[in-house]
């Protein structure tokens, strides 16, 4: 097995992505609600850092155990689905109780991301089993 190189390491590291999403969406819920305060939009920006850096963590083990467990097209669209629909209320949910100014537009870019995550990589998984199934 080769040795991975420092960047191949932390490219593939989950605390990097965590941090790296904690801090992206963190800020980027700072942004959406500095016309309301500092205050406020720091409140925000925890709030969804935090929120990005949980959801990053488990997102990729959800899709994967979900898909594992089903077959057919259900393996394909039920998983992103789910975590689609779970990661929305969550994320209303804990803006609403924060009292986060801006909600729509301080979830709108982490929402955007972790689905389009969660469709492209269910695909992937769905296509890599369909190919293993085809060799077997």
């Amino acid at each position: 097995m080769a040795t991975l190189t420092p960047n191949a390491s932390l490219a593939r590291s989950t605390l990097a992505h965590v941090a790296v999403a904690w801090l992206a969406m963190g800020a980027w819920a700072v942004f959406a609600n500095h016309s309301h305060g500092m205050g406020r939009a720091l409140v925000a920006g925890l709030v969804q850092g935090t929120l990005s850096g949980a959801i990053t963590f488990g997102l990729k083990r959800s899709l994967e155990a979900m898909a594992e467990r089903l077959a057919g097209p259900a393996a394909l669209v039920v998983p992103p689905l789910v975590t689609c629909v779970v990661v929305l209320l969550v994320l209303l949910g804990a803006h609403h109780l924060a009292g986060t100014p801006e909600v729509w537009k301080t979830i709108a870019v982490p929402y955007a991301v972790s689905s389009s995550y969660a469709w492209i990589y269910s695909f992937t998984l769905f296509r890599d089993r369909r190919r293993k199934d085809a060799a077997a």
